[in-house]
């Protein structure tokens, strides 16, 4: 599933676009631990937090996350945005708890981590 249909999926704002725009996104993973994000190995994965700060964007670079989807409402601030641009991390912001939108992206065959 590519950015946008996951966006329009979620009924998610895009407030930062990626180079991979176009990548698919097959699998995610729910956290608000970036400890636990750094345990993701795979790649071309999507992660879902309520963490809106600069370091969830350096953790996503750092374990090759290519969408941070911020949940609850949460913004970016311009810092996280300007980092996301410079790391290729696409960011969008939904209005869901995390709990909803893991659901409907689970059940549109988007596959979790573990």
């Amino acid at each position: 599933m590519t950015i946008n249909e996951i966006a329009k999926l979620i009924n998610a704002t895009i407030v930062c676009r990626s180079d991979n725009d176009d990548a698919v996104i097959d699998k995610a993973f729910a956290s608000d631990l970036m400890s636990d994000v750094l345990t993701v190995e795979d790649s071309n994965v999507l992660l879902l937090t309520g963490l809106s700060n600069i370091q969830t964007i350096r953790t996503a670079d750092m374990a090759d996350v290519k969408v941070v989807v911020l949940g609850r409402n949460k913004t970016p601030n311009p810092e996280m945005v300007e980092l996301a641009k410079e790391s290729g991390i696409a960011i969008l912001s939904c209005p869901y708890s995390l709990f909803l939108i893991s659901g409907i992206l689970y059940q549109n065959g988007i596959k979790p981590v573990y």
